[in-house]
């Protein structure tokens, strides 16, 4: 029985708690006890805090221009963070990889479309475009809006950007935790999406 009950005890012991015994008499063990060590106190950090995200689906060219067109559609305003300090970008860069095929092609068509037409008008590609020059790029996002998706491939991924770039930033963290701490209702408090670690 007792070493059914030594066992039992081993099992949920950890390793720096148990004795050592020596057996120098084989009648009475000798114990000695290790000396308690504490475990290493290890400072971490969050992926996005230590260094840039590499992009998980589009290219870096694709990812250039959807920062620039998320940081027009939504900037920062009356101190609530835009699209860019919520990250919106790279969760949309996620979110797009895990989609439908359909909702891939989109992406990847309309974002190629963009800079193809940057660089056709202005010689450059459509992240290093100047704010008026972009507004040219961007009339398509002017139409009224419908309950029909439009016909025009690339006036369609704008009008799901623009709404995928809206939704990514108002249920981010930072935008809750800003607008809760303005003052502003904090209704949506801890219903926000995690960084994608």
């Amino acid at each position: 029985m007792k070493r059914r009950k030594f066992i039992q005890t081993l099992a949920v012991t950890p390793a720096a708690a148990l004795p050592i015994v020596s057996e120098s008499n084989a009648e009475t063990p000798v114990v000695a006890q290790r000396p308690q060590e504490e475990a290493p106190k290890l400072e971490t950090a969050s992926l996005d805090a230590a260094g840039e995200t590499m992009p998980r689906f589009f290219s870096a060219a694709q990812l250039a221009a959807l920062k620039k067109l998320s940081n027009i559609i939504l900037p920062p305003l009356n101190s609530m963070p835009g699209a860019l300090d919520a990250g919106a970008p790279e969760f949309l860069d996620f979110l797009i990889g895990k989609s439908t095929a359909e909702r891939r092609q989109i992406y990847t068509a309309g974002l190629n479309t963009l800079n193809a037409q940057a660089t056709k008008r202005f010689g450059k590609a459509f992240a290093d475009v100047t704010d008026a020059q972009a507004a040219e790029l961007l009339a398509p996002l002017k139409q009224p809006w419908t309950y029909e998706p439009p016909a025009d491939p690339f006036a369609r991924f704008l009008r799901e950007a623009k709404q995928d770039i809206r939704n990514a930033t108002i249920n981010s963290r930072e935008y809750v935790t800003a607008g809760s701490s303005g003052g502003r209702r904090g209704g949506g408090v801890g219903q926000y999406w995690y960084p994608i670690d």
